[in-house]
C-alpha cells in the first residue's frame, strides 16, 4: 500500500516504503543529459537524493574506473537501472536481466518507448514487459503515460511504483494533466512516482501536492545552467509540497470567504 493517507507530526518521520526499499527523501535522480559524471555526483551530494536511476545500457564492465555506477556506489545511493533506449517488449526485458546479472539487483525502471519523435510510452509493450518481469522476480517501477486505466492495470499487475509522465521526457512542459494525476493517485495502492516532463522547483512540488508520493527529475537538472542548484532547489521543492499535501489544503471556492467573521463587530447606523 502506498502512504497517501500518511499524517506528519515532529516525533514521526514521514518515509517513503518502496519496494523492498525505505527512502527518506523522495526526490529520485536521472542521470539522462548529464555532460559528466561529476555534475552527477554534484547534484546527487546536493539534493540528498537516496535513489538514482541510470540507463542500463551506460553499463560497460571492462572499464570500471570510469564507470558511473562504481561512482554511485561510493555515494552509497540506490540505483535505479532502466531500459532506456527500448522500443519492444522483448528488448526491455533482455535489457532488465542483464541489469541484474551486471548490479546484482532486482529493481529496474522499464521504458518502452513508442517512437522517436513523441519519446511516449508504447502502452501494449509496457504492459507486457511488465507482466514478464514480475513473473520473473523483478520489482518493477513502471514509467507510464498520464492515463488512469492503464496506471490501474499496471499497479494491478504488481508493479512496485507507477510512474506517470507529467509530459514529454526533455520537454519542460510541467504537469499538463493534474485531473489524470490526480485520479491515478486516488487509485492506486503502490507509491506514485511523477516521472519525466519536470522543468523547475516548482513542477516538483505541484506534484507533491496532487499527492503523489515521490518525483523523478533529470533533465530539469542535468541541462540546467547550473545543475546544482536546481538539484537543491527541486529537492527542497519536493520537501515542501509534501508537507503541503499532508497539510491539507483549504477547498477551492467560486467566491470569496472572510478570514474573519462578524462576531464583535461594531454596528454603525
Amino acid at each position: 500500500m502506498n502512504d497517501h493517507l500518511a499524517t506528519a507530526s515532529p516525533e514521526v518521520s514521514d518515509v517513503l516504503n518502496i519496494a523492498n526499499l525505505t527512502l527518506h527523501n523522495r526526490l529520485i535522480l536521472g542521470t539522462g543529459g548529464a555532460p559528466s559524471h561529476r555534475v552527477i555526483i554534484e547534484t546527487v551530494g546536493v539534493s540528498g537524493s537516496e535513489m538514482v536511476t541510470v540507463a542500463i545500457r551506460r553499463f560497460d564492465p571492462t572499464n570500471k574506473r570510469a564507470s558511473i555506477f562504481e561512482e554511485l556506489k561510493k555515494l552509497k545511493v540506490h540505483i535505479l537501472p532502466n531500459t532506456a533506449g527500448c522500443y519492444s517488449a522483448k528488448e526491455a526485458i533482455l535489457t532488465a536481466e542483464l541489469a541484474r546479472e551486471a548490479l546484482g539487483t532486482d529493481l529496474v525502471k522499464v521504458e518502452v518507448i513508442s517512437d522517436d519523435l513523441t519519446l511516449l510510452p508504447d502502452p501494449i509493450e509496457l504492459t507486457l514487459a511488465t507482466e514478464q518481469l514480475i513473473s520473473r522476480g523483478f520489482q518493477v517501477f513502471a514509467y507510464t503515460n498520464d492515463d488512469p486505466v492503464l496506471a490501474d492495470h499496471l499497479v494491478k499487475l504488481g508493479v512496485a511504483a507507477v510512474m506517470p509522465l507529467g509530459s514529454p521526457i526533455g520537454s519542460g512542459l510541467g504537469i499538463l494533466n493534474p485531473h489524470n494525476i490526480s485520479i491515478i493517485v486516488e487509485r492506486s495502492t503502490c507509491p506514485v512516482v511523477l516521472d519525466a516532463g519536470i522543468g523547475c522547483a516548482s513542477d516538483a512540488a505541484f506534484a507533491m501536492e496532487l499527492g503523489c508520493d515521490a518525483v523523478l527529475a533529470a533533465s530539469a537538472v542535468t541541462r540546467a545552467q547550473t545543475p546544482s542548484l536546481m538539484a537543491s532547489a527541486i529537492a527542497k521543492a519536493v520537501h515542501a509540497g509534501r508537507e503541503s499535501y499532508l497539510a491539507g489544503r483549504i477547498p477551492k471556492r467560486r467566491f470569496a470567504q472572510a478570514s474573519t467573521d462578524n462576531e464583535g463587530r461594531p454596528f454603525v447606523d
